[in-house]
């Protein structure tokens, strides 16, 4: 016999990278490879004790061009994510073996350079008219 169980997920939103509230109001639901982020700074993985990993908030992303799925930007890869597309707005839980995340997509407004998970150079990120429309501010 199998039997269904509901299990209910919380967390805390920890955007501290976010330095106003505009865009915040129109975030897109995207979806991440998980094997295009980086354990330990974009990510926190489920533990027996904690069965359920997240994406932090605020980790920069570009769009995979041949999947349509979202990594870890990257101004040096070659496979659209050199592209900014934006950053994880909100934690994004996950369960042990799940590579495939959905996620909300802050891709306009202004962050704090300063706190954004794994860092980011702002001198790299290229204009691009697909890509985000973020200012950043080198407040910390």
């Amino acid at each position: 016999m199998i039997q269904p169980t509901t299990t209910t997920v919380t967390l805390t939103a920890d955007r501290d990278w976010l330095a106003s509230r505009h865009g915040t109001d129109s975030t897109e639901t995207i979806t991440l490879d998980l094997t295009k982020l980086t354990k330990s700074t974009h990510y926190v993985e489920p533990t027996a004790a904690g069965p359920h990993g997240f994406i932090r908030s605020g980790v920069p992303v570009g769009r995979i061009t041949a999947s349509g799925l979202y990594g870890g930007y990257d101004p040096a890869a070659t496979d659209g994510r050199q592209v900014l597309a934006g950053l994880v707005f909100a934690e994004a839980a996950f369960t042990s073996g799940q590579t495939k995340i959905p996620a909300a997509l802050f891709w306009h407004g202004t962050a704090k350079a300063a706190k954004i998970p794994g860092g980011i150079d702002v001198t790299k990120i290229a204009a691009n008219p697909a890509g985000a429309q973020i200012r950043f501010l080198a407040v910390s």
